[in-house]
Protein backbone atom coordinates (compact mmCIF):
# COMPACT_ATOMS: atom_id res chain seq x y z
CA UNK A 1 0.00 0.00 0.00
CA UNK A 2 2.90 2.33 0.64
CA UNK A 3 4.10 1.75 -2.87
CA UNK A 4 0.74 3.06 -4.18
CA UNK A 5 0.74 6.15 -1.88
CA UNK A 6 4.20 7.34 -2.91
CA UNK A 7 3.15 8.40 -6.43
CA UNK A 8 0.14 10.34 -5.02
CA UNK A 9 2.34 12.12 -2.46
CA UNK A 10 4.84 13.01 -5.16
CA UNK A 11 2.03 14.29 -7.37
CA UNK A 12 0.69 16.45 -4.56
CA UNK A 13 4.11 17.97 -3.94
CA UNK A 14 4.60 18.66 -7.66
CA UNK A 15 1.09 20.13 -7.89
CA UNK A 16 1.68 22.32 -4.83
CA UNK A 17 5.07 23.44 -6.20
CA UNK A 18 3.52 24.31 -9.56
CA UNK A 19 0.76 26.31 -7.84
CA UNK A 20 3.35 28.26 -5.82
CA UNK A 21 5.34 29.03 -8.99
CA UNK A 22 2.20 30.25 -10.80
CA UNK A 23 1.26 32.48 -7.84
CA UNK A 24 4.79 33.96 -7.75
CA UNK A 25 4.77 34.64 -11.50
CA UNK A 26 1.38 36.37 -11.30
CA UNK A 27 2.47 38.40 -8.26
CA UNK A 28 5.72 39.47 -9.98
CA UNK A 29 3.84 40.51 -13.13
CA UNK A 30 1.31 42.50 -11.09
CA UNK A 31 4.03 44.34 -9.16
CA UNK A 32 5.96 45.02 -12.37
CA UNK A 33 2.90 46.47 -14.11
CA UNK A 34 2.20 48.66 -11.07
CA UNK A 35 5.76 50.00 -11.07
CA UNK A 36 5.65 50.76 -14.80
CA UNK A 37 2.30 52.55 -14.51
CA UNK A 38 3.41 54.70 -11.59
CA UNK A 39 6.71 55.57 -13.27
CA UNK A 40 5.02 56.71 -16.46
CA UNK A 41 2.17 58.64 -14.83
CA UNK A 42 2.74 62.39 -15.41
CA UNK A 43 2.60 64.79 -12.51
CA UNK A 44 0.18 67.49 -13.54
CA UNK A 45 -0.46 69.70 -10.52
CA UNK A 46 0.58 70.07 -6.92
CA UNK A 47 -1.32 70.58 -3.70
CA UNK A 48 0.94 71.28 -0.75
CA UNK A 49 -0.68 70.07 2.47
CA UNK A 50 2.39 69.70 4.68
CA UNK A 51 3.33 73.37 4.93
CA UNK A 52 6.06 73.08 2.30
CA UNK A 53 8.29 70.71 4.28
CA UNK A 54 10.40 68.44 2.11
CA UNK A 55 11.42 64.89 2.81
CA UNK A 56 15.21 64.51 2.67
CA UNK A 57 14.81 61.11 1.01
CA UNK A 58 12.55 62.48 -1.75
CA UNK A 59 14.06 62.76 -5.25
CA UNK A 60 15.16 66.24 -6.34
CA UNK A 61 12.30 68.12 -7.96
CA UNK A 62 11.52 71.64 -9.12
CA UNK A 63 8.21 73.47 -8.80
CA UNK A 64 7.34 75.48 -11.90
CA UNK A 65 4.32 77.76 -12.42
CA UNK A 66 3.31 77.53 -16.08
CA UNK A 67 0.96 80.30 -17.22
CA UNK A 68 -0.14 82.07 -20.35
CA UNK A 69 -1.06 80.33 -23.57
CA UNK A 70 -0.85 76.64 -22.66
CA UNK A 71 -3.63 74.05 -22.53
CA UNK A 72 -3.64 73.68 -18.72
CA UNK A 73 -1.88 76.49 -16.80
CA UNK A 74 -0.90 75.62 -13.25
CA UNK A 75 1.80 74.58 -10.82
CA UNK A 76 3.79 71.52 -11.86
CA UNK A 77 6.41 69.35 -10.17
CA UNK A 78 9.17 68.27 -12.54
CA UNK A 79 12.45 66.39 -12.08
CA UNK A 80 15.54 68.41 -11.29
CA UNK A 81 17.23 69.28 -14.57
CA UNK A 82 13.93 69.61 -16.44
CA UNK A 83 13.76 72.01 -19.36
CA UNK A 84 11.06 74.33 -20.67
CA UNK A 85 9.89 71.64 -23.10
CA UNK A 86 9.09 69.39 -20.09
CA UNK A 87 7.02 72.13 -18.41
CA UNK A 88 5.09 72.85 -21.62
CA UNK A 89 4.38 69.12 -22.04
CA UNK A 90 3.22 68.84 -18.42
CA UNK A 91 0.83 71.76 -19.04
CA UNK A 92 -0.76 69.93 -21.96
CA UNK A 93 1.20 71.67 -24.72
CA UNK A 94 0.85 75.07 -26.36
CA UNK A 95 -2.57 76.68 -26.81
CA UNK A 96 -3.52 77.26 -30.48
CA UNK A 97 -2.74 81.00 -30.27
CA UNK A 98 0.59 80.65 -28.40
CA UNK A 99 3.74 82.31 -29.71
CA UNK A 100 5.73 79.06 -29.82
CA UNK A 101 8.80 80.69 -31.39
CA UNK A 102 9.07 83.12 -28.45
CA UNK A 103 9.78 80.26 -26.02
CA UNK A 104 13.23 78.66 -25.69
CA UNK A 105 12.26 74.99 -25.23
CA UNK A 106 15.84 73.93 -24.44
CA UNK A 107 16.33 76.28 -21.45
CA UNK A 108 16.80 74.56 -18.06
CA UNK A 109 14.22 75.38 -15.38
CA UNK A 110 14.84 76.54 -11.85
CA UNK A 111 12.86 75.79 -8.71
CA UNK A 112 10.14 78.37 -8.08
CA UNK A 113 10.23 79.71 -11.63
CA UNK A 114 7.21 81.11 -13.43
CA UNK A 115 7.12 80.30 -17.13
CA UNK A 116 4.84 82.64 -19.10
CA UNK A 117 3.95 81.60 -22.66
CA UNK A 118 2.97 84.73 -24.66
CA UNK A 119 0.25 84.99 -27.30
CA UNK A 120 1.07 85.30 -31.00
CA UNK A 121 1.83 88.90 -31.92
CA UNK A 122 2.49 90.06 -28.35
CA UNK A 123 5.80 91.28 -26.99
CA UNK A 124 7.59 88.73 -24.79
CA UNK A 125 7.14 89.22 -21.05
CA UNK A 126 10.09 91.03 -19.47
CA UNK A 127 10.36 88.31 -16.82
CA UNK A 128 10.86 85.60 -19.43
CA UNK A 129 13.04 87.65 -21.78
CA UNK A 130 16.83 87.62 -21.45
CA UNK A 131 18.35 90.39 -19.33
CA UNK A 132 19.84 92.13 -22.37
CA UNK A 133 22.60 93.65 -20.25
CA UNK A 134 25.35 91.80 -22.10
CA UNK A 135 26.10 89.38 -19.27
CA UNK A 136 26.35 85.64 -19.94
CA UNK A 137 23.70 83.61 -18.09
CA UNK A 138 25.41 80.63 -16.45
CA UNK A 139 22.19 78.59 -16.51
CA UNK A 140 21.41 78.94 -20.21
CA UNK A 141 24.73 79.64 -21.96
CA UNK A 142 26.16 77.08 -24.33
CA UNK A 143 29.86 76.32 -24.76
CA UNK A 144 30.40 78.97 -27.45
CA UNK A 145 28.85 81.73 -25.33
CA UNK A 146 30.85 80.71 -22.24
CA UNK A 147 34.02 80.62 -24.34
CA UNK A 148 33.63 84.37 -25.00
CA UNK A 149 34.37 85.10 -21.33
CA UNK A 150 37.92 86.04 -20.32
CA UNK A 151 40.03 83.16 -18.97
CA UNK A 152 37.35 80.64 -20.04
CA UNK A 153 38.38 78.35 -22.85
CA UNK A 154 36.59 75.40 -24.41
CA UNK A 155 37.69 73.03 -21.63
CA UNK A 156 36.53 75.33 -18.80
CA UNK A 157 33.25 76.01 -20.62
CA UNK A 158 32.70 72.25 -20.79
CA UNK A 159 33.39 71.95 -17.03
CA UNK A 160 30.87 74.69 -16.25
CA UNK A 161 28.21 72.92 -18.32
CA UNK A 162 29.08 69.53 -16.76
CA UNK A 163 28.72 71.03 -13.27
CA UNK A 164 25.36 72.58 -14.24
CA UNK A 165 24.07 69.28 -15.62
CA UNK A 166 25.24 67.33 -12.57
CA UNK A 167 24.15 69.81 -9.87
CA UNK A 168 21.28 71.78 -11.38
CA UNK A 169 21.01 75.51 -11.93
CA UNK A 170 23.52 77.99 -10.57
CA UNK A 171 21.76 79.87 -7.77
CA UNK A 172 24.43 82.57 -7.49
CA UNK A 173 27.60 83.60 -9.28
CA UNK A 174 29.56 82.29 -6.26
CA UNK A 175 28.51 78.75 -7.24
CA UNK A 176 31.26 78.97 -9.87
CA UNK A 177 33.73 78.22 -7.07
CA UNK A 178 32.38 74.65 -7.04
CA UNK A 179 33.48 74.15 -10.67
CA UNK A 180 36.90 72.46 -10.80
CA UNK A 181 39.56 74.93 -11.92
CA UNK A 182 37.74 78.12 -10.87
CA UNK A 183 39.20 79.92 -7.88
CA UNK A 184 38.65 83.24 -6.15
CA UNK A 185 40.70 85.27 -8.67
CA UNK A 186 38.88 83.88 -11.68
CA UNK A 187 35.53 84.39 -9.93
CA UNK A 188 36.34 88.07 -9.37
CA UNK A 189 37.28 88.44 -13.05
CA UNK A 190 33.93 86.91 -14.09
CA UNK A 191 31.61 88.34 -11.43
CA UNK A 192 30.39 91.37 -13.44
CA UNK A 193 30.27 89.47 -16.75
CA UNK A 194 27.93 86.63 -15.77
CA UNK A 195 24.44 86.25 -14.29
CA UNK A 196 22.20 83.44 -13.04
Amino acid sequence: MTSLEAPDGARRRIGLGAAVVVVLVVLTATVGIGILRSASAPVESVTIADGGQRDAAAPETVYVHVSGYVAAPGLYVLHDGARVVDAIAAAGGFAPDAAEDAVNLARPLGDGEQLVVPAMGSAPDAASAPAGDGRVNLNTAGPDELDTLPRIGAAMAARIIEWREANGRFTSVEDLLAVPGIGDKMLEALRDLVSV
